[in-house]
């Protein structure tokens, strides 16, 4: 099996579209020989991440939601400050919810790289 590397151009393309076309590069379905219970994907670059496209309300109604374990320990990160901070880890977390939730993720996330 070979890994190719693939570069995306992240200028003016929308969060979720490009987040699945990331997806199926990361599995290898693109492939004529996918198996899912093979981790057969690619590398993925994507380059000019601020200039991301986000549709709709998303901007100021979206919010990312993580526990710290203790009562009262929900964070919630609204999506405009987050995209501010880190544009890169918008996408990731995107990316991540996408990719099927068993042990070959934290493989095939391991192989985006945000520029």
């Amino acid at each position: 099996m070979q890994r190719n590397t693939h570069i995306i151009d992240a200028t003016g393309k929308v969060l979720g579209r490009l987040a699945s076309e990331i997806v199926i590069l990361l599995r290898g379905k693109h492939k004529p020989d996918f198996l899912p219970n093979k981790d057969m994907g690619d590398f993925v670059i994507v380059k000019n991440i601020e200039n991301l496209k986000i549709t709709g309300k998303k901007m100021e109604e979206k919010k990312y939601f993580r526990h710290s374990g203790f009562l009262g320990g929900a964070k919630f990160i609204p999506l405009k400050k987050l995209f501010k901070e880190k544009p890169a880890e918008v996408l990731r977390k995107a990316v991540y919810g996408m990719l099927p939730k068993n042990k070959l993720r934290a493989r095939m996330i391991k192989r985006l790289k945000i520029q």
